[in-house]
């Protein structure tokens, strides 16, 4: 159970830099990862969008898991 706790942490970490990376772009024009990482195209930066993507569709299935565990404590 830790360890998909862990995962879950990952996961939310990933996407709050993601959602926090989009809201600087969206308001301020400004890509906070190209910036550190040296660019959309260097290579650091393009696996941090990936993990960041692929964080965001793990994180789908979190709505799933709630509605499983609301479902099996009602019955």
């Amino acid at each position: 159970m830790k360890g998909v706790m862990s995962m879950r942490n990952l996961v939310l970490v990933l996407v709050i830099i993601g959602a926090i990376n989009w809201g600087l772009i969206g308001f301020f024009q400004y890509d906070l990862i190209a910036a550190i990482f040296g660019g959309q195209y260097a290579t650091i930066s393009r696996i941090l969008y990936a993990l960041v993507g692929l964080a965001g569709l793990y994180a789908i299935s979190f709505f799933f898991k709630r509605s499983r565990q609301k479902v099996a404590t009602e019955v």
